[in-house]
């Protein structure tokens, strides 16, 4: 699975960069361009292997074609098993290393005859290419399908033509469909499988004689060179042919690349200025790289399409690949599911890109219909352009435990402009209450699963409810027979709580909306909106420290509330806390005295030497990922604690909302008042690594926040990537407040 390289920044997405960045291993490449062509092909990699004596990469687009859930054809292995060159396979286990047959290997050679040795290995590669088409000619009569090392589509008689590899061969495939079939327009695309070793003999073989212009595709940026290796390679291959060669970046880093991308790119080659080193899908207001295509093209599309946007650990990702593999398996139909994630650990937003047809469908891009869109967090409403993508009549679900007059004002007038002028339904319903009541407190997936399948129409409702509950027994065979009845009695319960929404008939002022934050930007999932400028002041990829103040994730239900009678001031519970959201805070008097009424209700005296300070508990409601941590440390008095976990609603009724913005806001830090080698005084130190994308209960995040409260003053932290690095710094949010430094694996 192919992915980005770690340079100004870590990725865990997709491109091409780091297989391109082992072409000076000699390993042969092949590349897959679909979930299908990755079960085709795969063999085609070890079967020549085993025949030329030539190791392969097998790769194809991380994400979005390595976690792309697809239906598709499985290939029979026993007709592969009997392709295998078993003399070939013979001699390659007679070279393993043997103590009855000595040999060494991996020697020290000087400069007389190391180029020799280089050079003698030549007639290997050169047999590569017709041993990978040779295979690729049995995988063709095995699945009635057409692989060569160079695929061509389009129009036999094209001028002008996309060469790209990966999976963006599919969007310009469906692109290049629609523009030659329905157009008329003389486009071709080379799909690229064999990448090395390059064969420019079977790419001519495919190449029309008719060709003007060719746009070469690369999914990665090699700094300083004078095109991609792509583009390179292609260039050397026609340099005798009067055909002009353009080469352009697009993707990185799984960056979405639309069919409106790939029209845009076909006109860029009819213009005055064409040229090579574009980029496309960004805005380069620097250097003015990138070329303009028209956003509002799409392709015509008979498929379903839903988005369902939900938040990490929520189960709506799960939910989503029931609904495919139920509809996917049971009927004819062809689906396809993608899932887009921030990388935040937990409570990060989760979009579900889901598509159901009578067809393959190839479309390797977002969603851009949808008949559905679901939201689980009714905090998404005011943050994200949700609605955007909601086709006519279209449906919208969303999980709230607001009534529909509260839902109405929380929407943006944006959003309700859609609904009324898309003739939009809307309903919602409380699924955490119908989660609750069930005996399944936070299990929301299997309700909103239901929901989506009676309201989505896309199989029978009976019949996928009945397979929901089967699949159930299959889930939960472990955890007794009480979890599943209680999971089929949320199942039973959701169609009744389905209210619908009604928009008043009214035109809605358009809001302006005020200029925002780098952060706001990328907090609200539109950072493909900010043009290269935006970055001008930190192209090293350096960050502003502690932002994640301003995150405010909201991504449990609930959260601890604090009763003042019960307590011990022993500030375990701020200890325990993964993500430093519930604290001790010391009150002067005058802190006293300009205390909202909840705050003053919860004061005792801190007990501290020669201080007239008084003592609180203070929870960040929306910052709390309900891991109640802090409810088990409490050891409370006689037995009661002095804590308990409650719904945020709750909470906000009782004013907490207005008690922790005072708190973590007005109340000053006192310094020194305790000594720090207690558990106790070091509490009320403020920490300065707060409110990470931790998992709700992290083991890890309490012992780091406490370094900070003990050492912040004076640390530095240089962090090896994994867990630590994701919730240590996922832009735009950054928990630490003092120096800190990511370096892959352990160079730090």
């Amino acid at each position: 699975a192919a992915r980005s390289l770690a340079t100004h920044a870590l990725s865990i997405f997709g491109d091409h960069q780091d297989v391109y960045a082992v072409r000076g291993t000699g390993f042969a490449m092949l590349a897959e361009s679909s979930v299908q062509q990755v079960m085709d092909l795969t063999g085609v990699a070890h079967l020549s292997a085993i025949k030329g004596s030539v190791p392969f990469i097998n790769f194809f687009d991380g994400f979005r074609t390595s976690h792309e859930l697809q239906k598709v054809d499985v290939i029979d292995t026993d007709k592969l098993k009997n392709l295998i060159d078993v003399r070939e396979l013979s001699k390659f286990r007679d070279r393993a290393m043997n103590p009855n047959k000595p040999t060494i290997r991996g020697t020290a050679q000087n400069e007389d005859i190391y180029f020799q040795s280089t050079e003698v290995r030549n007639k290997y590669y050169d047999a590569v290419p017709d041993i990978v088409n040779s295979y690729m000619a049995e995988i063709n009569k095995i699945t009635g399908r057409n692989y060569m090392p160079f695929n061509y589509y389009g129009d036999p008689s094209a001028t002008k033509v996309i060469v790209a590899m990966g999976s963006v061969c599919e969007t310009v495939r469906e692109t290049v469909n629609y523009l030659f079939k329905e157009k008329h327009e003389p486009v071709g695309l080379i799909e690229v499988h064999l990448f090395r070793p390059f064969s420019t003999k079977y790419l001519l073989d495919i190449l029309p004689e008719s060709v003007k212009t060719i746009a070469v595709l690369d999914r990665t940026k090699e700094a300083g060179s004078n095109g991609e290796p792509l583009y390179l390679d292609i260039v050397s291959a026609l340099k005798d042919k009067d055909i002009r060669v353009v080469g352009g970046r697009y993707g990185l880093s799984s960056k979405n690349t639309t069919p409106a991308m790939i029209k845009g790119i076909f006109d860029f080659l009819d213009t005055r200025e064409v040229h090579s080193n574009f980029t496309v899908g960004i805005n380069d207001d620097v250097t003015n790289l990138s070329i303009k295509y028209n956003e509002d093209f799409k392709l015509p599309n008979n498929n379903v399409e839903f988005l369902i946007y939900g938040y990490g650990s929520d189960g709506m990702v799960s939910a989503s690949k029931d609904i495919m593999k139920i509809t996917g398996t049971y009927t004819n139909a062809y689906v396809q599911g993608y899932f887009q994630y921030d990388s935040k650990k937990s409570g990060g937003i989760t979009i579900s890109h889901l598509r159901f047809g009578k067809n393959v469908i190839s479309s390797t891009y977002y969603v851009q219909s949808a008949s559905i869109i679901v939201c689980t967090k009714d905090s998404y409403l005011k943050r994200l352009k949700m609605l955007d993508r909601i086709k006519e009549k279209g449906v919208f679900i969303l999980n709230t435990n607001l009534d529909s007059d509260e839902v109405l004002a929380l929407m943006t007038n944006h959003d309700k402009e859609i609904l009324k002028t898309r003739n939009v339904k809307m309903f919602i319903l409380d699924a955490s209450k119908i989660a609750r009541d069930s005996g399944i407190p936070g299990k929301i997936s299997t309700i909103m699963e239901t929901i989506i399948f009676k309201l989505g129409k896309i199989v029978d409702f009976n019949f996928a409810v009945n397979k929901i509950k089967d699949n159930l027994s299959v889930k939960f065979a472990n955890k007794g027979g009480s979890v599943i009845e209680n999971n089929i009695k949320a199942i039973d319960n959701s169609l009744e709580c389905l209210i619908p929404v009604k928009v008043p008939n009214v035109d809605f002022d358009k809001e302006i909306e005020g200029k925002k934050s780098l952060f706001e930007v990328i907090d609200s999932m539109e950072g493909d909106s900010l043009p290269v400028s935006s970055f001008l002041t930190n192209p090293n990829g350096e960050a502003e420290a502690g932002t994640s103040k301003l995150d405010k994730r909201d991504s449990s239900d609930v959260a601890p509330s604090y009763c003042a009678e019960n307590c011990l001031g022993c500030n375990m519970c701020s200890l325990v806390c993964p993500h430093g959201v519930i604290r001790p805070f010391l009150l002067d008097e005058k802190e006293e005295i300009d205390a909202p009424d909840s705050v003053k209700r919860n004061l005792l005296n801190s007990n501290i030497k020669d201080k007239d300070y008084k003592f609180t508990i203070g929870v960040s409601i929306p910052d709390c990922t309900g891991c109640g941590l802090c409810v088990e440390a409490c050891t409370g008095k006689k037995g009661v604690k002095a804590l308990t976990l409650k719904t945020k609603s709750e909470l906000r009724d009782d004013n907490k909302d207005e008690e922790y913005k005072y708190l973590f806001n007005d109340v000053k830090e006192k310094k020194n008042v305790m000594p720090t080698s207690t558990i106790k005084g070091s509490q009320f130190v403020k920490p300065k690594f707060e409110f990470s994308g931790a998992c709700a209960g992290c083991g890890e995040t309490p012992y780091l926040k406490l370094l900070t409260q003990l050492f912040g003053d004076r640390m530095v932290v240089a962090n090896a990537t994994g867990c630590s690095s994701i919730y240590g710094a996922s832009t735009p949010s950054m928990p630490y407040s003092i120096p800190w430094a990511n370096s892959l694996f352990e160079d730090n």
